[in-house]
Formats: C-alpha cells, sequence, structure tokens
C-alpha cells in the first residue's frame, strides 16, 4: 500500500473555482492556505509515513513544497509527484507529466511499481545562513526578472503555458534590441559573479537543473543532468545573432569572446543588490551561493 498525501493548492490557475472530487480513504489532504499551514500539512505527512507527495498546482507551488520539505521530513524525502494546474508547468514539462494528469493516475503508477524520474533540485543559500532558504529548480537574475514582470502581464491578458513564453520571448527581445545604453533590459544587473569575476554588470544569469524547456529551448545547449548556468554580459554584445544560437542549443566559437558562457558545475556564487527570481517568485537579492540539491524521485503517470 502506499501512503500518499495531496498538497492540493486552490489558488493555482486551474484550481480556481473547479473544486476537489472525492479522494481515495488513504490519501491524506492538506489545503494550505498560508506558509505556516504549509509547514504543518508538510510535518503531519511526515508523522503519519507518508512515502509519496502530490503536489496539485503549478512551479510555484512545487517551490515552496521542496523548500519545506527537508526539514518536515527530517531528511528522509518521501517521492514525488506533480499535478501541472498553474500558470507554468516547466517542472511538469521536464519530466514528462502532461496537463489534465490525474490523481488516481500518479497512484495507479506508483502502486504499480513504474519508474520514476529523477532530478536534482537547486537550493540558494544566503552568506552565512545555515540552510538553504529557498529550493527550486531555475534561477534568474538581471534580464529574467524584467522578463518575469512581463509574463505576469501576459498571464493577466491570458496567456500561460507555451503561449506565455513565446509572447514574454518576443516582448523581451524587443525590449533589448530597441533600447539604448541606458535601457534597464541592456544595462544588466551589477553584481560578482563567481564565473567571472571580472565582469562588473551582467545582462542575464541562469541556472537550472531541468533537461527539458518548454518550445523545445536549449539554452544550455544538449539536455543533460545537474546544474547548468548560462551567463551574458551587459550590454549583450551581438545579441541578435547570439540568440537564435543559444536558443537552439548550439555553439560559435566567438560567443565567449563575446561575453556568452554556459557552465557546468556544482555550484556558484553571486553577489548582487538587485532582485532574483526562482520559479516565477522575486526575491531579494546578496551575497548568494546557488548549488545543486538533493536528488528527488517523481512518480509520473
Amino acid at each position: 500500500m502506499i501512503r500518499a498525501g495531496l498538497i492540493w493548492n486552490q489558488k493555482s490557475h486551474r484550481n480556481r473555482g473547479a473544486g476537489r472530487g472525492p479522494l481515495p480513504p488513504d490519501v491524506l489532504d492538506i489545503v494550505p492556505e498560508d506558509p505556516a499551514e504549509l509547514d504543518g500539512g508538510l510535518r503531519r505527512l511526515a508523522q503519519a509515513g507518508a512515502d509519496l507527495v502530490v503536489v496539485d498546482g503549478g512551479d510555484g507551488t512545487i517551490r515552496e513544497v521542496l523548500s519545506r520539505l527537508p526539514e518536515a521530513f527530517e531528511g528522509r524525502l518521501p517521492r514525488l509527484a506533480v499535478l501541472p494546474n498553474g500558470k507554468t508547468n516547466a517542472l511538469a514539462l521536464d519530466i514528462e507529466t502532461p496537463l489534465g494528469t490525474t490523481l488516481e493516475q500518479i497512484l495507479a503508477a506508483a502502486e504499480a511499481g513504474r519508474p520514476v524520474k529523477q532530478r536534482q533540485c537547486l537550493e540558494i543559500v544566503r552568506r552565512g545562513a545555515p540552510a538553504p532558504e529557498h529550493r527550486g529548480f531555475l534561477f534568474g537574475a538581471g534580464a529574467f526578472v524584467r522578463a518575469t514582470e512581463l509574463a505576469q502581464r501576459n498571464h493577466g491578458l491570458g496567456f500561460f503555458d507555451n503561449a506565455a513564453i513565446a509572447v514574454t520571448l518576443g516582448g523581451a527581445i524587443v525590449r533589448t534590441l530597441a533600447g539604448g545604453a541606458d535601457e534597464p533590459w541592456r544595462r544588466g544587473e551589477a553584481g560578482s559573479l563567481s564565473l567571472a569575476p571580472e565582469v562588473a554588470r551582467w545582462f542575464l544569469v541562469m541556472a537550472s537543473t531541468l533537461k527539458r524547456f518548454p518550445l523545445g529551448l536549449r539554452p544550455y545547449g544538449v539536455p543533460r543532468e545537474g546544474l547548468k548556468v548560462l551567463s551574458v554580459a551587459a550590454p549583450p554584445r551581438r545579441l541578435p545573432f547570439a540568440l537564435p544560437i543559444l536558443l537552439r542549443g548550439r555553439d560559435a566559437p566567438w560567443l565567449a569572446e563575446a561575453g556568452y558562457r554556459r557552465d557546468d558545475l556544482p555550484a556558484f556564487g553571486f553577489a548582487f543588490d538587485g532582485e532574483y527570481v526562482l520559479d516565477g517568485e522575486r526575491y531579494s537579492g546578496g551575497d548568494l551561493t546557488v548549488r545543486q540539491g538533493p536528488a528527488l524521485e517523481f512518480v509520473i503517470p
């Protein structure tokens, strides 16, 4: 028997106004209204011996669960599963859990012992802190923060998932290429990045442990495991030529000289005064370490 718990985010995009149906009697149900309730709910799942936690929501809900999971379960990590019902569902795409997946399908896959997908999350550790303050899968600073603001406005216009990404990417490209030297998109984020300490400003710093991305984009090159980083010095040079190469996962001998870098590494440091985005949510910057986190097992239908 699988002892499962369901974290149901009633505020997620596809859950709003769509009440939950009846649950199997052996599934523990958590409907958190705030972070404190999520903490308590995860502790209850751990005390009940849950070995599968199903997250019903989008990337932001998954981020909040992952950030609290190790402490609640005292280091014992249960298997996870995703019901992709958020505005963005990048993790679900990566682990091949399609929109419309049901709890019954997840439970059947778990009970049948089907192979799981394994992914490592990334962790954000602030200097001097004893533990990570957030866990997720996609970190971004510089133009990534402005693109997230643009994406949120596009959500308000009715664009979600791939459509939102396409519209946001197009808008970001136009703003960057059309702007002058003082355009915030081009001016970048001042900060010290351990990968290239001689650079003072960064157009973009983006890191992820995902392998597959929406629209078939390959910003880190060939899909692979581990923590991957794309960094672009500000202002971005030869951007109209570099962008299609980067998005298709290709390379060119002049990219590094022009300030475009791809790196694979277990951790890197980034000290800056602006904001960063982790799985769609904005947070204050500082002296941060972004590092590869623990391996997680995801049940897929």
